[in-house]
């Protein structure tokens, strides 16, 4: 089995998550944002949410961290 703190395919975001203690599902509903939104974030390094999702994400993440950018989780 699996641990999803050891996964090494998690996404910076999904480390970032990690990292600060976060539950993908409390992620979810700080956002305001689909859990499966944030799944996809953090165990898919390919996907770019829609524009209205990421600004709720980057809003709650700068609430974490006033400093993190959207460049640090995405390739855009």
């Amino acid at each position: 089995m699996l641990l999803w703190w050891k996964n090494p395919k998690r996404s910076k975001f999904g480390k970032f998550l990690d990292q600060n203690g976060i539950a993908q599902t409390d992620f979810a509903e700080r956002a305001n944002v689909s859990r499966s939104t944030i799944w996809r974030l953090c165990n898919r390094k390919d996907y770019i949410p829609t524009p209205v999702s990421l600004k709720k994400i980057m809003d709650t993440v700068r609430k974490i961290d006033k400093n993190k950018q959207v460049q640090d989780f995405f390739d855009l």
